[in-house]
């Protein structure tokens, strides 16, 4: 019964002690779980980040002073309550008299501050986290150690690297075993090694080729064929300037702003509606952006393309044209002009619309220009001669819904023709008086 009883003892002993250390894991893992849950509500760079950009960034920036301060550790600087009773409505603590309030009103000329009453305190927390993160710098990988599934396919290629070698070795001793046998096996068999005097004198291929008047005749009409084939495409490319791809002053990526922000094309051009030409967009175009971009954001730009160079090298290239002084937030009066390089230029005797393109016919800007959006540099994709003009004519059919340009006459030339489309051809789009006059 003792032994009984001190089993028992021992057993139960050993349940509570079990229980007891599943409960404290139990316990640390709920905790843990609940303290990273809490973290990640009170502290959501993410979300704090799209609030940042919808609300505080057309006048603030992280690293540097805008229409209003650099926000980058601002929490630091206030007590969490002031800055909520700031951001929801700084005009009410201006007025009451708030001295950080007044202070930072003077400063900034006096400019008010946009209320956000429709941010909660935990929207505020986010971006203030957000304002406060700083990404850790990435860390050198350890000499010796697989950084990445390339190291095991760099291991794979030496191995068969390896294997290679060792074929070629061998290939390389049979070529010698099997020379050094054939050397033994000819003086046994008496093989006999004809001297170059036996060899047979042959006439030399060139005087053969004299003395055959026809290949002779056919070689030179095949020459002067060749010869004018060549020429006559070479004539076809003076004035072709299809692929011209020059170095601008300012570097000016259409990937970036067509393709990466999806800027429209007219709203730089914003000419080519109503004028022949399409226009060189004006510099305070450019700064209608560029007064609040000019700042590098790490990663989040360079997955659009930029890179810190463009920051540093280009936007102050186009602050010193248009003389602004990034310090002040402003405009000096001290500009530079940009010789800008044109790229699609036309000949002198060649009329082009642009909005007879654009504005009337409907046409797409790629369709002349190619996938501008690609284009880090711009070049001019179209050969733009007159024969590629003329297929485009005959090739593209009148938009005529919706378009009273083209109503009016549309039934009369659709009966003419005996069709339902009409092409820009059969519009008159072939007169010689159209592009030339």
């Amino acid at each position: 019964m003792k032994g009984n009883s001190k089993f028992l003892q021992d057993f139960f002993s050993l349940l509570s002690k079990t229980s007891l250390m599943t409960f404290f894991a139990f316990i640390l893992f709920f905790s843990t779980t609940f303290s990273h849950n809490i973290s990640s509500q009170e502290f959501d760079i993410a979300k704090g980040k799209s609030l940042f950009n919808a609300n505080c960034a057309s006048c603030h920036k992280l690293n540097k002073k805008l229409i209003g301060p650099a926000l980058r550790g601002v929490s630091a600087k206030y007590e969490k309550d002031w800055l909520y009773s700031w951001i929801k409505n700084s005009a009410a603590m201006i007025k009451s008299g708030d001295e950080q309030a007044v202070a930072i009103y003077e400063e900034y000329n006096k400019v008010a501050m946009n209320a956000f009453p429709q941010l909660s305190n935990e929207d505020i927390d986010n971006i203030l986290a957000y304002t406060d993160y700083v990404p850790p710098k990435p860390v050198a990988p350890v000499s010796g150690a697989p950084v990445s599934e390339s190291s095991g396919s760099s291991s794979t290629n030496d191995l068969i690297l390896i294997l290679l070698s060792f074929v070629l070795a061998v290939l390389v001793i049979l070529l010698v075993l099997i020379n050094k046998t054939l050397k033994n096996i000819i003086p046994q068999k008496a093989v006999a090694i004809d001297d170059a005097k036996n060899i047979k004198k042959r006439i030399p291929i060139w005087k053969a080729f004299i003395q055959n008047q026809f290949l002779v005749l056919v070689s030179v009409v095949i020459l002067l064929l060749s010869s004018a084939y060549f020429a006559y495409g070479y004539m076809l490319q003076v004035g072709v300037d299809q692929g011209y791809m020059p170095i601008q002053p300012i570097h000016y990526s259409h990937k970036i702003h067509a393709g990466a922000n999806q800027i429209e094309c007219q709203y730089c051009h914003s000419s080519a509606k109503k004028s022949k030409h399409s226009g060189i967009p004006s510099l305070n175009v450019c700064m209608n952006c560029h007064e609040n971009i000019a700042d590098y954001n790490g990663e989040e730009d360079l997955e659009k393309g930029y890179t810190k160079e463009f920051y540093t090298n280009e936007i102050k290239k186009l602050y010193k044209a248009v003389g602004w002084d990034e310090n002040s937030q402003s405009y000096t009066g001290d500009t530079e002009p940009v010789k800008w390089v044109r790229i699609h230029n036309l000949p002198d005797f060649v009329y082009f619309n642009h909005a007879q393109h654009v504005t009337v016919a409907g046409v797409d800007c790629q369709k002349c220009h190619g996938p501008v959006e690609e284009m880090e540099i711009l070049y001019q994709h179209s050969p733009l001669t007159m024969g590629w003009c003329i297929n485009c004519h005959r090739e593209t059919n009148i938009k005529v819904k919706d378009n009273e340009y083209y109503t009016k006459i549309h039934e009369e030339l659709s009966k003419k023709y005996g069709v339902e489309e009409l092409t820009a051809a059969q519009m008159g789009g072939l007169e010689c008086g159209k592009c030339h006059y």
